[in-house]
């Protein structure tokens, strides 16, 4: 598995190792010995699967307060997504700033997002799914959202209009909310 750092610490994009021949292609998608070899040590307790029916369905910035933040590592199944990490710890140098990577079905690149960090996706695809894994189970009373277009983040997400859930419409900026990192 190939291990790339982002900006931002402990962000990582990890590119599995594909194996093809005239049947198809093979990779690993998950393993703990590749995962720790690129310094991830997490027990991942849940998968999620999501499917966006439509280019332009944005979902976060999502996360949930401690104690149940959870790290995740994301990858997309079908179609083509940006997939974003957004760094929500008040004491880390690159407090507010982000990365957008690509993820698609083609070049099977995973996202790692350490907890302290708000999640995004954007689906630029007319149908895509992402599937990730979480290291803490999901809290209805910690899970958070902070407003996508606030000015403070200034993320360009460069598709308009975008569809967003009611939650996320109504989502507080950041300096609004009870970010607990």
């Amino acid at each position: 598995m190939e291990c790339e750092k982002t900006e931002l610490e402990g962000v990582l994009i990890l590119t599995p190792k594909t194996f093809c021949d005239e049947r198809g292609w093979f990779m690993e998608s998950y393993s703990t010995r590749n995962l720790s070899e690129c310094g991830i040590h997490c027990t991942f307790v849940q998968d999620n699967h999501i499917a966006s029916l439509k280019k332009g369905v944005l979902r976060g910035i999502h996360f949930q307060n401690l104690p149940y933040a959870q790290a995740k590592l994301v990858r997309c199944t079908n179609g083509r997504v940006r997939d974003y990490a957004v760094d929500l710890r008040k004491q880390s140098p690159t407090y507010r700033q982000f990365v957008c990577v690509e993820l698609s079905a083609e070049n099977k690149k995973q996202l790692f997002l350490p907890r302290g960090f708000g999640h995004a996706v954007l689906s630029l695809t007319e149908y895509s799914e992402i599937e990730y894994r979480a290291d803490n189970l999901y809290s209805p009373a910690h899970d958070r959202t902070v407003s996508y277009l606030d000015p403070a983040l200034g993320i360009p997400w460069g598709i308009d209009p975008i569809t967003v859930s009611e939650k996320d419409r109504n989502a507080p900026q950041l300096k609004d909310s009870d970010c607990n990192f």
